[in-house]
């Protein structure tokens, strides 16, 4: 059974840093893409930054300049460094992957961050 496990986040001051990890576990062959969503406090999902397993990198306008995306596949985990954090990055941040050949959708728990001003 596959399973995305998030961790790293926390509660850190504005301009400050965290890295996020999602680790997979199962049978990951059929990912391609990966990617980080946030759900602010009574708001929409949103997309942060997507990865294909080529390394092709899409990212949210708000995050643009702040946040790196990367992906390490032998240990079937991505990473999101984020850095100058600001109190409007305050969220929980899910993994996502879809498998490309059943059309499975895979989330993982979230892991809370709050930027504080």
């Amino acid at each position: 059974q596959v399973r995305l496990v998030e961790s790293g986040g926390g509660l850190v001051q504005a301009g400050g840093s965290l890295r996020l990890s999602c680790a997979a576990f199962g049978d990951t062959s059929c990912f391609s893409n990966m990617r980080w969503y946030r759900q602010p406090p009574g708001k929409e999902r949103e997309l942060v930054a997507d990865i294909t397993s080529g390394g092709s990198i899409v990212y949210a306008e708000s995050v643009k300049g702040r946040f790196t995306v990367s992906r390490d596949n032998a240990k079937n985990t991505v990473y999101l460094q984020m850095n100058n954090l600001k109190p409007e990055d305050t969220a929980v941040y899910i993994c996502y992957a879809p498998c490309y050949t059943t059309g499975d959708e895979y989330w993982g728990q979230g892991t809370q961050v709050t930027v504080s001003s």
